[in-house]
């Protein structure tokens, strides 16, 4: 008499791998492991004062990050070349400097052709810069581990070698500004703004350089800056060291929402998007030459 259920055992086992390694399952416990975790931190965060506010925002961002690389590592099975550990400081302060030019390039047009005004806010100095590096820096972390970490790459693999870059690019692009039309003062003009601004900057500064670490940093130094400047982030208005009064047009000040509504950053995003996605083409030109030559 045989025994036909040994193979069984094999086959449910590699129907479970690939289940467990395909793209859609990762991206989808990803993301919620990591938004989970940030949400539930933000919200004992603001029941407590600013340093408690503080001390969760960065727990939340920790959890995230370990949630992150877990998923990557248990579930998906994968390297994480895109948050090497060599490359951080350098990829982190070229983001840094990138996404602090965006912004003050962008403020300094719209200040210059009067649409703000700006003085200093007389406030306690050190607490303000805590709560201000704290709470971006969380959300910065968050926000890229999902949307250029989970989101991207999953939609790439699934999109396949020749077309999954850009159905990847743009369909993050368009979810992260459909994501931001329920901040407060929101439209369909603002969520647009930030696809283009934020979303497509983002994943052109991703697809460029492979590095988180990068997109963290221009996404960070970004909101960090504009806080401090006392501009609403995406409609939300944090304590900064300066008050920024507004005057003007909204599509040139961006008004009650902030300087993403303005049309002065989407200029600037795709004069800075533009040369970052014609290198990457120019990469892709150069290793598809390599390998015919080779």
């Amino acid at each position: 008499m045989t025994n036909t259920s040994a193979p069984a055992a094999p086959h449910r086992r590699g129907v479970i791998n690939r289940l467990r390694t395909f793209p859609v399952t990762w991206m989808v416990v990803g993301t919620v492991l990591v938004f989970l975790t940030s949400a539930v931190s933000t919200a004992i965060g603001a029941e407590s004062g600013p340093s408690g506010m503080a001390l969760m925002a960065l727990t939340g961002m920790a959890a995230g990050s370990a949630f992150y690389v877990l998923t990557m590592r248990v579930i998906a099975r994968r390297r994480i070349p895109e948050l090497a550990r060599r490359a951080a400081p350098r990829e982190a302060l070229a983001g840094l400097g990138i996404g602090a030019a965006f912004v003050m390039a962008s403020y300094g047009i719209v200040l210059v052709a009067g649409g703000y005004s700006i003085d200093w806010a007389p406030r306690d100095v050190g607490k303000t810069l805590m709560l201000a590096i704290a709470v971006n820096a969380s959300a910065a972390v968050i926000e890229e581990l999902t949307f250029r970490g989970l989101l991207f790459q999953g939609i790439e693999r699934l999109g396949g070698p020749k077309h999954g870059r850009w159905i990847a690019l743009t369909v993050t692009a368009t979810l992260f500004g459909a994501l931001h039309i329920m901040n407060p003062g929101a439209t369909l003009w603002t969520s647009f703004a930030i696809a283009v601004e934020a979303g497509v900057l983002l994943g052109a500064a991703f697809l460029w350089r492979r590095s988180l670490w990068f997109v963290i940093g221009i996404h960070f130094a970004w909101n960090v800056i504009e806080g401090l400047l006392g501009i609403p982030v995406s409609g939300h208005r944090n304590p900064g060291l300066f008050i920024t009064t507004v005057h003007g047009s909204g599509v040139l000040t961006g008004g009650t929402f902030g300087l993403e509504a303005s049309l002065v950053p989407v200029i600037v995003s795709i004069a800075i998007a533009v040369p970052m996605l014609t290198a990457t083409a120019r990469q892709r030109s150069t290793v598809s030459d390599d390998r015919m030559t080779s």
